[in-house]
């Protein structure tokens, strides 16, 4: 595989699973130095033992996103450890399918805590070392096809999702005077756990089935890809975009 990120540091936020685990190992392969943010309850092992079997290099830090000390205890000893910061993949996110008249409060607050905030602490605190370090760099964001799309289990998730994709656009305009392309990635439904209950549900998985041009749910590790090309100097013309990689089911959600 080519290495275009030798030399490089990075660190994927939410990578013990799904998306960020491809994330991460899919830099990892191509030369980063790739930091593996995980909570302290949940085992990056696999994650690890991924980049390893793909000959790259990696390391675990523990941090919570919706903790600004840790959200910048993580920036920091990821730029000591790989002596500089070139990419943020800030990914961590939750979706726990809740309808509107069933969002407590406190639910409410744990999504816009994680999704929202979480993304904004990781986006400025990371762009804050890079600039600090003079070289520019590349962040890409994961929001979702639900920054666009409504669904009656998910209101409160969209919400936080369109958030992410201005915040984006907002932030990237700023940023690129100093180098630094923010780019944010918008997947449909794709094979990971958060999207369990959607897949074990017959009646839902051939509702999106149906509609999804290519018929098939997608992969993380494609996913990844994208990430991996919005990072790269492929991208280096790209900032404030968001990519929709839904395999077209915007177009066909009103069928």
């Amino acid at each position: 595989m080519e290495k275009r990120f030798e030399g490089k540091v990075a660190f994927v936020t939410g990578a013990a699973t799904g998306m960020g685990q491809a994330m991460a190992v899919r830099l990892a392969s191509e030369g980063a130095l790739v930091g593996v943010n995980h909570l302290p309850t949940v085992d990056p092992s696999e994650t690890l033992k991924g980049i390893k079997d793909a000959g790259g290099e990696g390391f675990p830090v523990v941090a919570d996103v919706r903790r600004p000390d840790q959200v910048v205890a993580m920036v920091q000893e990821v730029a000591r450890r790989g002596g500089r910061l070139d990419y943020v993949v800030s990914n961590a996110g939750i979706n726990p399918f809740m309808t509107w008249d069933n969002t407590a409060v406190e639910d409410f607050d744990a999504l816009s805590e994680t999704n929202f905030r979480g993304t904004w602490l990781v986006c400025t605190e990371g762009a804050k070392q890079m600039v600090k370090e003079g070289h520019g760099g590349a962040i890409c964001c994961t929001s979702s096809l639900s920054a666009h799309v409504g669904s009656p289990s998910q209101v409160a998730y969209c919400g936080t999702k369109a958030g992410v994709s201005m915040l984006v656009k907002a932030l990237g305009a700023v940023l690129g005077g100093h180098g630094i392309r923010i780019n944010a990635i918008e997947p449909g439904c794709i094979d990971t756990p958060m999207a369990a209950p959607l897949l074990a549900d017959p009646p839902a998985l051939k509702y999106y089935l149906e509609r999804i041009a290519l018929h098939r749910i997608g992969k993380p590790e494609e996913m990844a890809s994208i990430v991996a090309f919005l990072l790269s100097d492929d991208a280096s013309y790209l900032t404030c975009s968001t990519i929709l990689a839904d395999a077209g089911f915007i177009v066909n959600a009103e069928l």
